[in-house]
Parts: structure tokens; C-alpha cells; sequence
């Protein structure tokens, strides 16, 4: 008992002395009293597990779990912590090269769907199909991640494997194991609609390189006698801002793109310098249609520069900042709002299209398309 009582107290004279370490800094610091409070008795759990667990303790997977936990706590999907592996992942596909299986998916209704798979790629070799649902990434299931954070567990270090579990309908669920690969992506892809003067050009997602990517592209196709464009947004889950004002710079006439908003009210907006379209515009947009994508459609519906053919979209008028953190972690935050050059913040609520056509698996055609180049017709 005596023993006890005096580990107890080498404890509690551990644990007193860095909460009197704590507080000094605090102090220092300029903390208040409140939130001095809530610092030492953040650390001093922390301390007290570290000492007293019984079971050996990984420090670092208490902080981890710790910020984790604060992000998850705003209730809020698109705020995530990202470990070093998650940070870098994103990075990699920002910057449109990366190590993944060679599929594009969609989230809705709480699935997690493979709308494409590249050719040439890993997850074409292994016999993934468009429409094939994702149940869950190396046997977690998808449903205990955030959607943004499936597609970053299924990227990883080139050469190590991913296991997917696949649902395919009238088939059992299925395991695959897909070795990674390299996996460079052109975000927009261009192409002269066959036996028309129209132009069609898909934006798979807002990366570094989109706006270069769809210059090249739309020149490519004035250059081949384009009169008019179908811009294709559908499955487009977003991205970087920037690139998505560098592409309404062509197509948005001369005013407000977006506004940002953040809780304070400052606002920073983003304007077009086009003194006027070069062509009449067609945008295809869907539910999957998000963020920068929507930003987008906004900005051509409210300035009349283009028309929305389609279905509803996602509803995410947020802005994020990545934020990287000291570990080679990162942390993604919710940190404004956008608005639209008529001042509609669609956030939860989505983009209602011009023209509404719902596209129905075992269509013999794209029906979306067909009425987005119907609707372009009449234009020229």
C-alpha cells in the first residue's frame, strides 16, 4: 500500500508540474482564464493516459485522434484532419498525377458509385465497370467515411495494393486487390461533336492545370470551326477556385464570377474581364455537380451567358482552406461561403437547371446530351 500511495504521488507531482508549466505558458501566451483552463485540462487527460493507461500509450495517436475529433465535432463533412499519407494524397491529386487505380466516382444517397474507369489503368486490368458501387476501401466500409475521404483512401504510394469491396447489381459482393500505379489525368478533355459546328468539353474536377487545359482545348476547337459549346460539369465534385475563375474568364461576360464570404463578412470577389462570349454556352449539370463546378454554373446561369441542361445540383457552397499543419499532416477547413453574381448562396441547396432532364441507367443514349446539343442548336 505504501508502495502505491508513493507511485501515486510521483504521478500526481508529474502531473501538477506540468500543469503549473501549462499555465506559465499560458500566460505568456495571453491566454484567458477560460481558455487557459481548457488547455491545461486538454493536456492534463493527455498526461494522465500517457501515465497511468494500461496498456503502452502512442502519443502521437492521441493528438491525432484529439484534432480529429475537434474537426468532426463542427458536424461539418467537408472540414477534415488529413494525416501525412491523406495530406500528401491530396496534394498529388491536386497537382493531377498520383498513385490510385484509374476511377472517377460519384457519392449519392450514401453510396459511393464508379461513374468512369480510365483505359489503360489498374482499375480497368482488374475489371472495375462503370456503375459498380463501392461498399468498402481495405474492409472499412465506405459509410464510416466522410465522401471526400473515400477517394483518398483508395489513393496511396505507387506499387501497394488496395482491397475494394464491390457491389455489382445481381452479383454478391466481390473483393478486389489492385495494385496502385501512376495515374496522370487531364482534367479537360475537348472534342468537335460529330456532323455539327458544336464543340463539346468535359471538366472532370478544378485542378492546377485546368484553366491551361480548357484554353487549349476550346482553341483547338474555335480552330476546328466551333460555333457553339456544350460545357460538361456533370460528376465534377470540384476544386480549386482559382482554376475555376481562370475558366470563366472565356466564358463569363465582363463582371462578378463568385463572391466569398467568410463569417466576419469580408468578401473577396472574383470578376471577369471578357468583354463578351465568344460563343453561346450549354452547361450539363447533374447531382454530383459540386463546389467550383457549381461556382461555374452560377456564374454562366445569372450573367445569361449559358444555359443548364440537366439535373439538379450538389449544394456546396463552401470554401475551403488546406491548411498544412507541423507533422506532414493537413488540415482542410470550412473557412467562407460563395455567392453568385446575382447573390445566391446555393449551399445545401443546389442549382436548379434551365431545362431538367433526369438520366436514367440503360438509356440507349445520353439523353442529357441530346437535349443539351438541341438546346445549343437553337442558338446558333
Amino acid at each position: 500500500m505504501k508502495k502505491k500511495k508513493i507511485v501515486l504521488g510521483i504521478v500526481a507531482t508529474a502531473l501538477i508540474s506540468s500543469l503549473l508549466t501549462l499555465m506559465g505558458l499560458a500566460s505568456l501566451l495571453g491566454l484567458d482564464g477560460q481558455r487557459t483552463l481548457d488547455m491545461v485540462r486538454f493536456l492534463g487527460v493527455k498526461r494522465m493516459i500517457e501515465l497511468r493507461y494500461v496498456s503502452d500509450v502512442d502519443s502521437q495517436a492521441l493528438m491525432d485522434g484529439a484534432i480529429d475529433g475537434m474537426v468532426k465535432s463542427l458536424g461539418d463533412p467537408h472540414s477534415i484532419y488529413m494525416k501525412a499519407d491523406m495530406y500528401k494524397s491530396l496534394k498529388e491529386h491536386t497537382a493531377g498525377a498520383f498513385g490510385g487505380i484509374g476511377v472517377t466516382m460519384g457519392f449519392k444517397d450514401n453510396k459511393v458509385t464508379i461513374v468512369s474507369v480510365l483505359e489503360g489503368t489498374p482499375g480497368e486490368a482488374a475489371g472495375l465497370k462503370a456503375n459498380d458501387e463501392i461498399v468498402a476501401v481495405d474492409d472499412v466500409p465506405v459509410t464510416e467515411y466522410q465522401p471526400e475521404e473515400v477517394s483518398m483512401h483508395i489513393r496511396g504510394e505507387v506499387g501497394t495494393d488496395v482491397k475494394l469491396t464491390i457491389h455489382r447489381a445481381g452479383s454478391e459482393d466481390e473483393d478486389y486487390t489492385i495494385k496502385r500505379d501512376t495515374i496522370t489525368i487531364r482534367s479537360a478533355k475537348g472534342k468537335m461533336i460529330e456532323g455539327t459546328e458544336m464543340g463539346y468539353i468535359r471538366i472532370a474536377s478544378f485542378g492546377e492545370n485546368t484553366g491551361k487545359e480548357f484554353q487549349e482545348e476550346f482553341q483547338k476547337l474555335e480552330e476546328a470551326g466551333m460555333k457553339g459549346l456544350v460545357l460538361d460539369l456533370r460528376e465534377n465534385p470540384g476544386g480549386l477556385i482559382k482554376s475555376c475563375v481562370e475558366v470563366a474568364n472565356m466564358l463569363v461576360p465582363k463582371g462578378p464570377i463568385v463572391s466569398v464570404v467568410q463569417r466576419d463578412g469580408s468578401k473577396e470577389e472574383h470578376d471577369s474581364e471578357l468583354e463578351a462570349p465568344k460563343v453561346p454556352v450549354v452547361v450539363l449539370i447533374d447531382g454530383n455537380s459540386a463546389s467550383a463546378s457549381e461556382i461555374l454554373a452560377g456564374a454562366l446561369q445569372d450573367t445569361g451567358a449559358g444555359t443548364l441542361v440537366g439535373t439538379k445540383s450538389y449544394g456546396k457552397g463552401s470554401v475551403q482552406v488546406v491548411v498544412p499543419l507541423f507533422e506532414d499532416d493537413g488540415l482542410k477547413l470550412t473557412i467562407a461561403k460563395y455567392y453568385t453574381p446575382n447573390g445566391r448562396c446555393i449551399d445545401g441547396i443546389g442549382i436548379e437547371p434551365d431545362v431538367e432532364v433526369d438520366f436514367h441507367e440503360g438509356d440507349a443514349s445520353d439523353v442529357q446530351l441530346e437535349k443539351a446539343k438541341e438546346v445549343l442548336q437553337g442558338k446558333l
